[in-house]
């Protein structure tokens, strides 16, 4: 496919002090071949004349309004209404660079086997500095999410999907649509430069135990969206529990155990979790 077209989607509800500055970052893209769809989610602040603005000046810039529902309905409209081959969702407060899109193009073209292309990342905000993310690795990511929403993939895996999931609503719901395009196999490729930038807010830097448990109750959402997937990883969970009892022998019975103590611990932790993750999908079996 030669000069493919890119949908840049932008759901955005009240980011009116920061959408300038996203779709800046869109008009500077090297590539030139794509469009950009803001999907106003119910805005109350000046979202909408900032967006129309854009829309005035570049007529690859498109404006669309629904009430409020949530980032996941807003990105499912407007991805219905876009018309690329592939799609690149954008938050209406983060950026990318300006080679992030002929990049990510490049890959997917190139590679018919790799369904979402994302790259390193910078806080920028409230935080500074990489945001290192582990290595994607897939038994890992079934449990904790390394890629974030700003991820290239094709139009066409996206409707093999429900899309993204309105039950996610409160969050996740990015990892939750990974889930669902890697579900029946696939390749993820990571750029390594820094193409993306993800803002921190002085308000998100302070995680409250209620937002634990919002948290807590997304993962098992997001787990029983896929429950045929998950119940696949019972051989993962017994070589983890395999390996925890290795290690616990081996360190309990040498000098290295006031060091490692600690680590075992958040790694039993780790695995205790997934243990009921997969005790809550076999509790109807």
């Amino acid at each position: 496919m030669e000069n493919p077209k890119v949908s840049i989607i932008i759901p955005c509800y009240n980011q009116g002090e920061y959408l300038a500055e996203a779709l800046d970052s869109v008009k500077s893209q090297t590539y030139s071949n794509w469009e950009c769809i803001i999907m106003d989610d119910g805005s109350t602040d000046n979202s909408k004349e900032i967006a129309l603005s854009y829309c005035e000046g570049d007529k690859r810039f498109f404006y669309q309004w629904q009430e409020n529902q949530g980032p996941s309905v807003a990105r499912n409209s407007a991805i219905r209404n876009s018309h690329g081959d592939y799609i690149l969702p954008l938050d209406g407060d983060d950026k990318i660079h300006e080679n992030y899109v002929a990049q990510a193009v490049n890959v997917l073209v190139e590679r018919e086997d790799v369904k979402i292309v994302y790259c390193r990342a910078q806080f920028l905000g409230a935080k500074s500095g990489e945001w290192n993310l582990p290595t994607f690795d897939f038994g890992e990511f079934l449990y904790s999410n390394c890629i974030f929403c700003t991820a290239m993939f094709r139009r066409e895996d996206y409707n093999q999907t429900k899309g993204y999931n309105p039950n996610m609503r409160e969050g996740l719901e990015d990892w939750d649509f990974w889930l669902s395009l890697l579900e029946k196999g696939g390749e993820v490729y990571k750029i390594p430069h820094i193409y993306f930038y993800y803002r921190i807010k002085e308000e998100s830097r302070n995680v409250s135990s209620l937002q634990k448990d919002i948290l807590n109750k997304l993962l098992i959402t997001a787990v029983s969206n896929h429950p045929a997937l998950y119940r696949k990883q019972y051989s993962f969970l017994l070589e983890k529990k395999n390996k925890l009892q290795r290690d616990l022998y081996y360190y309990k019975n040498s000098s290295f155990w006031p060091l490692f103590s600690w680590l075992l611990k958040r790694e039993q932790q780790w695995y205790n979790l997934k243990v009921y993750i997969f005790n809550l999908l076999h509790k109807n079996d």
